[in-house]
């Protein structure tokens, strides 16, 4: 990781699961959150409906394999992205799997730790900042810099647009829906004989539901508006899976 003196580690510990298992076999992700079609849909269907005519240049945070990368290129042809990612594993199969895409020069693939890359982009530099289930795996502490930097690389006028897991805001709920998606990935990952997946994931699921890593709806856009984002709204919700998008007001 290229840290910066600054930033936090993003993580409860020094492990990341997606430089190893996890990041090596993430298209499991489908099956275990068949959401994350629709959500990665969705993201892409938002940034092309944004500003329509104009070409614009976007970063994309926590790309991964470049699920959502493709889903934001091919939905509009006149976007260019940067999108990084701290897992080499991940983006050596983004790479790959977006070849096309790389060699035509619509999108740059950098391994960077998220706040860093972040904290080296000029003020007011590009139109568009995307995520696609990577913020939540951030410290709080470290996520509101990250929302910080979002505001300042963007131009006025510009879009954040993040589809993540939030938090369900009655307690019961998301105990419920979290009890759930562990019996869910005992039964697909239990079929398949791959409990080795299994135990990443679990593990990684209490670092997701732990009191310093996870999203609460109110407390996002709390922290977006304080930032000085205007129109902080979800086009999408189902379940703990979330779209969320915040304009930079232009200038008056």
């Amino acid at each position: 990781m290229n840290l910066n003196e600054n930033a936090v580690m993003p993580s409860l510990t020094a492990q990341n699961l997606f430089t190893g298992r996890i990041g090596e076999e993430y298209d499991f992700l489908g099956m275990m959150c068949p959401n994350v079609v629709v959500l990665t849909q969705k993201l892409g269907e938002t940034v092309a409906a944004w500003h329509p005519g104009n070409s614009i240049q976007g970063l994309e945070i926590g790309c991964g394999t470049g699920l959502s990368t493709l889903s934001l290129l091919t939905q509009r042809e006149d976007l260019h992205l940067r999108a990084f990612d701290a897992s080499a594993a991940m983006l050596t199969q983004a790479r790959a799997n977006l070849a096309e895409y790389v060699d035509n020069g619509r999108v740059e693939f950098i391994e960077s730790d998220a706040l860093a890359f972040l904290q080296q982009q000029p003020d007011a530099s590009v139109e568009v900042v995307a995520s696609n289930y990577a913020i939540h795996n951030f410290l709080n502490d470290y996520r509101d810099q990250v929302f910080a930097e979002i505001w300042r690389v963007l131009k006025p006028g510009g879009l954040f647009a993040n589809g993540d897991r939030f938090a369900i805001d009655d307690p019961a709920r998301h105990l419920a829906s979290t009890q759930a998606d562990i019996r869910h990935w005992f039964k697909t990952f239990g079929e398949l004989q791959r409990y080795d997946l299994l135990e990443d994931w679990v593990v990684h699921l209490l670092s997701d539901e732990s009191p310093d890593h996870i999203m609460h709806v109110p407390a996002v856009i709390s922290t977006l508006q304080s930032l000085g984002f205007s129109d902080v709204h979800s086009p999408y919700r189902e379940g703990v899976d979330m779209l969320m998008t915040a304009i930079k007001p232009k200038l008056a």
